[in-house]
C-alpha cells in the first residue's frame, strides 16, 4: 500500500491543485459568497520560521458552509515572542448553533494570543492561563454589552450569539530539539503529537480528577469552569505539534485511517509549503463537511534527517 507521502504527490500542471479525494468523495460544491461584514475569506494559510521553530497553519470553510453561504466559523492566530523564542497560538471553532460564532472565534483567538504575549512581556516564566481564558470570555461578553458593565443577560446573550471553543498555548524548542508544549482549552477542539507516524492526543476527555485532563474540556466560551489547568509536555525533537478543530479531528479519529495516513506522510518529514497544507486540509470525503483548521509546529533543532 502506498505511503501517505506517495499518495499525496500532487499531479503536475493544471491538475496539481485538484482537490484531494479520500475514499468516497463529497458532492462537488461551488462556494457561495459569505457575508461581507466582517470579511471572512473561504481559505487562509500561513507559514514562517523563528530561530527554533517552524509554523504552518491553514483554515478552510467546510462544504456545508460553502453550500449554504455562512462564513467559515473557525479561526487561528499564531505569534512569535522573540525574547523567549516561543510560539504563542490560539485555535477556535465557533459553535454552529451560535449565529455569530465566527466573530466569537476571531475575538477569542486574538484576545488569547495578545494576553499571553502581554504576560510574557512582564517576564513571567509561565502565563496565568485562567486569566487568558477569562480575558477571551470577557471580550465575547463585552461585544454584546457594547461598553457598559456586563450583566447576566449579556453573558447569556454572548453564549447564544458568539459561543466558541478555544485551544491556546505555547511551544518552545530546547537546544537538543525537543519541544516544550503548554496547552489549555475550553470546548472540544484538540491537539496531538505526531511522532513516528502515530498520533498521540495531548488533550483528553475524562473526569476532573485526572491530573492530565483539562478541566474545561466540555465548556465553550464565554462559559468557563472555575478551574483551568494547563497541560505541559516535552515532546521528541522529530515530532510535530498539531492543534486542530473538530473538522480535522473527527475524520482523523485515532489516526489509523486514510486521513491520518496522508497527513502523516505529508508532515512527519518536515514542513510542506503553506499552501500545500491548505490544499491537503481541503480534502474531499463523504459526510465530512465541517470547517477545518490545523496548526502544525516543528523544531528546527531536530537531529539530521528531521525537519529543518
Amino acid at each position: 500500500r502506498p505511503s501517505g507521502q506517495e499518495r499525496y504527490a500532487p499531479a503536475p500542471g493544471a491538475r496539481r491543485w485538484e482537490r484531494v479525494v479520500l475514499g468516497t468523495p463529497a458532492a462537488h460544491v461551488e462556494p457561495k459568497p459569505p457575508p461581507a461584514d466582517p470579511y471572512r475569506p473561504d481559505t487562509i494559510f500561513d507559514g514562517w520560521s523563528s530561530p527554533g521553530l517552524t509554523v504552518r497553519l491553514a483554515s478552510v470553510r467546510g462544504d456545508q458552509h460553502r453550500f449554504g453561504g455562512p462564513p467559515r466559523q473557525d479561526d487561528v492566530v499564531v505569534a512569535w515572542h522573540e525574547p523567549t523564542d516561543r510560539v504563542v497560538f490560539a485555535v477556535a471553532d465557533g459553535v454552529s448553533s451560535a449565529p455569530h460564532s465566527h466573530i466569537g472565534a476571531a475575538l477569542a483567538c486574538r484576545t488569547a494570543v495578545n494576553d499571553v504575549l502581554a504576560q510574557l512581556a512582564q517576564e513571567r516564566s509561565e502565563p496565568d492561563w485562567t486569566r487568558v481564558l477569562q480575558a477571551a470570555a470577557y471580550q465575547l461578553v463585552m461585544r454584546v454589552a457594547g461598553g457598559r458593565e456586563p450583566g447576566e443577560r449579556d453573558r447569556a446573550e454572548a453564549a447564544r450569539q458568539l459561543a466558541t471553543t478555544l485551544v491556546t498555548g505555547t511551544v518552545a524548542a530546547r537546544d537538543d530539539g525537543r519541544m516544550d508544549v503548554t496547552v489549555v482549552r475550553a470546548g472540544d477542539s484538540s491537539a496531538w503529537c505526531l511522532h513516528g507516524g502515530v498520533y498521540h492526543a495531548l488533550l483528553h476527555d475524562g473526569s476532573a480528577e485526572d491530573g492530565d485532563i483539562s478541566s474545561t474540556a466540555v465548556v465553550a466560551l464565554p462559559r468557563l469552569l472555575p478551574r483551568t489547568r494547563p497541560i505541559t509536555y516535552t515532546l521528541p525533537a522529530d515530532s510535530v505539534v498539531l492543534v486542530g478543530t473538530d473538522g480535522f479531528g473527527v475524520p482523523l479519529g485515532d489516526g489509523s485511517g486514510p486521513v491520518g495516513e496522508i497527513f502523516a506522510g505529508a508532515l512527519q518529514n518536515g514542513p510542506p509549503e503553506p499552501r500545500m497544507l491548505a490544499h491537503l486540509l481541503d480534502f474531499s470525503r463523504e459526510t465530512f463537511d465541517d470547517d477545518r483548521t490545523l496548526l502544525a509546529v516543528w523544531s528546527r533543532r531536530a537531529p539530521r534527517g528531521g525537519p529543518r
